[in-house]
């Protein structure tokens, strides 16, 4: 528990949220199935360049994907502009990912399971790696994450507490891949010090 008011905390450029440091998470996909997938009103937010791997990886994964989401790739593309302005995944009804597949009754994301099976080597958006974090872009080179909230993932956050598991050591390597080993590093050792000084 944390016994005084942690503030925003400065890593390399990056500003860190303190729920990084202080919530608790482990996706359990035994059940939630990977909701997350399928809930929301927008995509996952991808860049330019990662709309690029996505298109090359279309071949690989397309037998994966529903006939719903091929038709929509068709007519609109991998991603479109939220209204927000933000480039996202392409969305079926509103809401499916078009790179959601089923493994029984288990949404799981087509490219990364093409990734995993050594089909591919674009693993899938970054943000979907990082979630439950995620991150804002300011401008001079400033990046500030945060903890996104959401009631559907109570399953991991009860997960992560039993097995005492903070949130930036459950996304150790979706950080390194974003951030760098360097960066993850400094994290630890800013991690360290306050639990050092009793704050987390």
């Amino acid at each position: 528990m944390v016994k005084q008011q942690l503030h925003i905390l400065q890593v390399g450029n990056v500003l860190v949220s303190p729920d990084i440091f202080t919530e608790y998470f482990c996706c359990d996909l035994d059940v939630c199935r990977g909701i997350c997938c399928v809930e929301g009103d927008a995509g996952a937010p991808v860049e330019l360049d990662e709309i690029a791997e996505i298109e090359n990886c279309l071949d690989v994964v397309w037998g994966d994907l529903s006939a719903s989401a091929q038709s929509l790739i068709d007519r609109q593309g991998v991603a479109y502009a939220d209204r927000d302005g933000e480039l996202v995944t392409s969305i079926v009804n509103g809401k499916d990912c078009v790179f959601t597949c089923y493994s029984g009754a288990t949404c799981l994301c087509a490219l990364e399971r093409a990734c995993r099976q050594g089909k591919s080597r674009f693993m899938k958006p970054v943000s979907c790696s990082l979630y439950p974090i995620r991150e804002k872009k300011f401008p001079g080179g400033i990046s500030g994450i945060n903890y996104h909230k959401w009631q559907i993932c109570e399953s991991a956050r009860i997960k992560g507490r039993e097995l005492g598991l903070p949130l930036y050591k459950f996304l150790r390597e979706p950080l390194i891949r974003r951030f760098g080993a360097e960066w993850y590093q400094e994290l630890l050792e800013i991690a360290d010090e306050l639990r050092a000084q009793g704050l987390i």
